[in-house]
């Protein structure tokens, strides 16, 4: 593919942008008029020294929980600290997720959630170094539970 110097210097800023390759792709046959395949948009961009950007790493994430009992648990579910554990569903789940939302455990901690597309649970706690005890992670689970069944997801 032969492109003159602004068409090598447009294509370069969109990847300093942080265009993905297919958004690249489309991007020079609305701008340049010229039909590419995906491939040869790699190619232009290894020939330019260019290095598209990585997609925002995910937040760091505790490790994953164990799996939800099934059937919640006989009785509220146990809470230490203050109060309850509280657990939110985002409207529209975060990318590369089933469902996402918030949890506000017992002690006021708080953090975010999230099911993968394998189905394995992960909670990113706001402060790095805090560990739910066994107790807040059951109470978390239940009321993760009735939230999910809320959404039809259970």
């Amino acid at each position: 593919m032969n492109l003159d110097e602004l068409q090598k210097q447009k294509v370069a800023q969109w990847i300093a942008d942080g265009l993905k390759l297919s958004e690249i792709q489309t991007r020079i046959e609305q701008d340049f008029g010229l039909r590419v395949t995906y491939m040869e948009v790699r190619f232009l961009v290894d020939d330019l020294k260019l290095t598209p950007k990585d997609p925002e790493p995910a937040k760091p994430v505790a490790p994953v929980l164990p799996a939800a009992p099934v059937g919640p648990p006989p009785g509220p579910p146990p809470a230490a600290g203050l109060g309850r554990v509280s657990v939110s569903a985002d409207a529209i789940a975060r990318p590369g997720t089933l469902a996402s939302g918030k949890v506000t455990f017992s002690d006021g901690e708080i953090g975010d959630w999230y099911l993968d597309q394998a189905g394995r649970l992960g909670v990113a706690p706001k402060n790095k170094a805090y560990r739910p005890s066994a107790t807040e992670v059951q109470a978390f689970q239940a009321e993760l539970e009735t939230v999910l069944t809320r959404l039809g997801m259970s």
